[in-house]
């Protein structure tokens, strides 16, 4: 292994030397190999923005996930545009407005559907209710027959306040008016709101069928097309639905909103808030890394040479990429972070080890070549372990790290081969000047004394701060939820969290297919019965049971409102402002007869004060809210009328987009069940998930492949960590051939892991989706470091922090975390969490590597000096 050793050297030295001697070859080799493979990038390396393409689709969950796309494609790929408006009828209308525009947008839009606005729920819908909420229903239109027929035979204000004159005379028989209340309430608000100037739509809905068919909000949902090849597929769809959003009558007249979220926005705001502020953020980095660098080299002859070898290096990686896998995913991409971060520690370490070189020896064309025979089997050792920590992901079915791990790791042999080719040749070709004075850190002479003779208190100090470390990495969270990676300022998330309090539009449920209805009905019973389960629904939901009573009903209210629906029919004489007038006065008089009967805050008397003073308004005035009032009269008796005579609903009667969505054609029926609110937070989402897995072993959808995932996540962490730590072991065993000098450097890279834990449980950082990416880079880092140490010890230097290495290890550490310092200050929340991780990260490196590393080598040193002096004393004594 000696002999290994001494020809890796000597390769280094004279692949350095030959770089060197043939410096613009060299230089133009290299280049024309990063433009021809920057070429070739163009046109074949692929962005792949498709978040399940992260996964191997040999999983188990991915496998179910795929399935559930192919049997339902209509619920993937989806921008969900959500409606509200002051009245559920212009929220129906607005949304039947938006979905028509959108399927005409065939530019943007592959298709659209508006599922609430099917006829089915306006024929059928009354089947859909239990039996005691239908009675309920029934009973309350029933009970107010005498003002739906008022209203029916003539539907405007006129017919409005006859009927209000009619339940105001029912008041002076004893008429109890609580099933009036609402309504009343409703028409109070109108006609003062009309009395002030400004008339609004009555919502008749709300009056006459109460909450039957209103909803919070209505959902368009549409299927944009997707430019894959972009950092923001849909971003062109959802700019043209806001777009034509603003069109919408009722979103001009400020009485309805259309906001939007769903997969594809949620995934483009990402990305957009990635890219927020990056060019002043990039600017501000790279000013201050060439801050750092001036500290370490104080030329720019050694800067410019060291900045040229990161970008060769980093267009060579981007080739390889393109030319050995061809895509980059939404996690690969931080190759070049972590590129960037580590091989500009070898470049540094290499020109600031030349610095000291030139010190005493001031011939640069003898410089170079002793600077590759000092610091190159470092950097080789260090490249070598790093990759195989990197490569170690390659195994693993987190498809994103696995390739990030092969690319990086590529880069690292990459990077290596640049710094003892590309940056000699430039350095020869820039000729920087010799160097008056040593170089090392300022401080460090007095660190390395005060680490020798404290080391005992110091490494005691470290043993309680990793035992806090093992407690703080055994109990810091996983935060499952990619939600909570997403900016929560973002449209598509202002949207989402707005629906999360309902469990029926909770993007977290979970679903399961069953053989037929009955097995349908049986699962959908056993789900809510849970107490983690908010509630149920599946295609038996919209074949109800016990149809044969509720038409039974139906059909006995029909009946009975058989003359008001027929009135309905009859044309009403003209409507003028004066017959509206003359309405009024009769219905002012007949409440302020009975006035003393009613309690003071009754809607009646409110009503009577607002008819007071519509009765001096103008005739516009009158006819405007005679308009406002009456707009969605005549079309609600026409939905009561279709309401009321419903045909029985069987599975093979359902339309066809109603029956997608719940059926299979081999007759399989799809349960879905929704979380409660409790399912918010990981530890409530795991533990509905496994609840409903306990009822539904083949149970699917968000919640479970959502679990599934991080499972997945942790698993392949764990097991490129054992990997990595096997392979670095037996890289460093095979160099060292030395199980002290291992063992220090694993020690020291276990006590980065440790302390990085402990910091976040501090910061009150979780570990997610995309700060578990700085766990590659806290390897690759913590092992070049410590080997730095390790070499110069087992070479005989005992006074680390003084040295070249420590200043190098310093301001690489510094260039590396400014870089990470801009992600922290990213818009986008998991950008942001991943920078702050690396940047804790780093610190815990730079404290084990300064600190603890030293005072480890101190020790052994002073051990061994004492063992020394035994022999010595002893001979001394005889």
């Amino acid at each position: 292994m000696r002999l290994f050793v001494m020809t890796l050297s000597q390769m280094i030295v004279l692949i350095v030397g030959t770089a060197r001697r043939f410096a613009w070859p060299t230089v133009v080799a290299l280049l024309a190999l990063a433009v021809l493979g920057l070429v070739y990038t163009k046109h074949h390396l692929r962005m792949d923005s498709n978040t399940d393409d992260l996964f191997a689709q040999s999983l188990p969950w991915r496998q179910a996930q795929i399935r559930e796309s192919r049997d339902f494609p209509q619920f993937d790929n989806l921008i969900v545009a959500v409606v509200r408006a002051q009245t559920p009828e212009e929220g129906r209308e607005t949304a039947a407005a938006l979905n028509a525009a959108l399927n005409q947008d065939k530019a943007n839009f592959v298709d659209s559907q508006y599922p609430a606005g099917a006829s089915f729920y306006t024929h059928e819908g009354l089947l859909l209710l239990p039996t005691d909420q239908l009675a309920k229903l029934l009973t309350s239109i029933v009970a107010a027959q005498p003002f739906l027929g008022q209203l029916a035979a003539d539907p405007s204000a006129r017919g409005l306040f006859t009927g209000l004159g009619l339940i105001a005379q029912g008041v002076s028989t004893g008429a109890n008016l609580t099933p009036y209340a609402g309504a009343l309430e409703g028409v109070q608000k109108n006609l003062g709101a009309a009395a002030s100037g400004h008339p609004v739509p009555l919502s008749w809905q709300s009056l006459i069928t109460g909450s039957l068919g209103a909803q919070d909000a209505e959902f368009v949902l549409a299927h944009p097309k997707l430019d894959r090849g972009t950092l923001q597929p849909g971003g062109a769809a959802t700019a043209a639905l806001v777009r034509i959003a603003k069109t919408l009558p009722n979103v001009q007249a400020g009485r309805a909103t259309v906001n939007y979220t769903g997969q594809i926005p949620l995934s483009d705001e990402e990305f957009a808030s990635l890219t927020q502020g990056l060019v002043v953020g990039g600017i501000i980095s790279v000013l201050l890394i060439a801050l750092w660098l001036f500290l370490a080299l104080r030329s720019w002859r050694l800067i410019l040479p060291i900045l040229a070898t990161l970008v060769l290096g980093l267009a060579l990686t981007i080739s390889f990429a393109a030319v050995f896998i061809g895509v980059i995913n939404l996690i690969s991409v931080a190759f070049a972070i972590l590129f960037i971060g580590l091989a500009v520690d070898f470049a540094i370490q290499f020109c600031v080890r030349l610095r000291d070189v030139r010190h005493g020896l001031t011939d640069l064309a003898r410089a170079i070549p002793e600077t590759g025979r000092q610091a190159g089997g470092q950097i080789a050792l260090a490249a070598t372990a790093t990759a195989c920590g990197f490569f170690a992901f390659a195994p693993t079915p987190f498809v994103g790290v696995a390739e990030l791990g092969i690319i990086a790791g590529a880069g690292m042999f990459i990077a290596f081969f640049c710094t003892i080719t590309f940056l000699p040749a430039l350095l020869w070709l820039f000729r920087p000047g010799s160097e008056a004075l040593p170089v090392g850190l300022p401080f460090g002479a007095q660190m390395d004394r005060t680490l020798y003779r404290l080391r005992r208190p110091v490494l005691l100090v470290f043993g309680v701060l990793a035992v806090a470390g093992a407690i703080s990495a055994a109990t810091i969270g996983f935060d499952a939820n990619p939600l909570d990676t997403k900016d929560p300022n973002s449209e598509s998330m202002r949207t989402l969290n707005q629906l999360l309090a309902n469990p029926a539009t909770n993007p977290f449920y979970a679903d399961a297919l069953t053989p037929n209805l009955e097995a349908a009905r049986a699962l959908q019973a056993r789900l809510a019965a849970l107490p983690e389960v908010a509630g149920t629904m599946s295609g038996a939901t919209f074949v109800p049971e016990q149809q044969t009573q509720k038409l039974a009903m139906l059909a006995q209210v029909r009946t009975i409102l058989a003359p008001t629906l027929l009135a309905a029919d009859s044309p009403a004489s003209t409507v003028t402002a004066a017959s509206i007038r003359a309405a009024m006065a009769t219905a002012h008089a007949a409440i302020l007869q009975v006035a003393g009967q009613l309690p003071k805050d009754s809607p009646l008397l409110g009503i009577a004060a607002a008819l007071a003073q519509l009765q001096t308004a103008s005739d516009a005035q009158v006819m405007a809210m005679n308009a406002a009032i009456t707009r969605f009269l005549p079309a609600e008796l026409q939905r009561l009328n279709s309401s009321l005579s419903p045909q029985p609903i069987t599975a093979a009667s359902l339309p066809q987009d109603v029956a997608a969505n719940w059926f299979l054609p081999d007759g399989q029926v799809r349960v879905e069940a929704f979380p409660t609110s409790a399912a918010q937070n990981t530890a409530g989402l795991n533990r509905f998930a496994q609840a409903v897995l306990a009822v539904a072993p083949d149970a699917g959808g968000p919640a479970i492949s959502t679990i599934a995932t991080a499972e997945t996540i942790l698993h392949s962490f764990r097991e490129a960590a054992l990997l990595a730590f096997i392979a670095i072991s037996v890289i460093l065993l095979a160099v060292f051939r030395n199980l002290r000098d291992t063992l220090l450097v694993l020690m020291t890279l276990a006590l980065s892991a440790l302390l990085t834990a402990l910091f976040a449980q501090l910061w009150g950082l979780s570990i997610n989706y995309a700060n578990i990416i700085a766990l590659p880079l806290l390897l690759g880092v913590g092992v070049s470091f410590n080997v730095y140490f390790v070499m110069n010890f087992r070479a005989g230097m005992r006074k680390f922090l003084s040295s070249a290495t420590a200043q190098a290890v310093l301001f690489s550490a510094l260039t590396t975390g400014t870089a990470f310092g801009s992600l922290a200050a990213s818009h986008d929340r998991g950008t942001a969490s991943m920078g702050l991780l690396l940047l804790l990260s780093l610190v815990a490196v730079l404290i084990a590597t300064f600190i603890f590393l030293p005072a480890m080598l101190y020790a052994l040193s002073a051990e061994a000096n004492r063992r020394a002096a035994v022999p010595e004393q002893n001979a001394r004594k005889a």
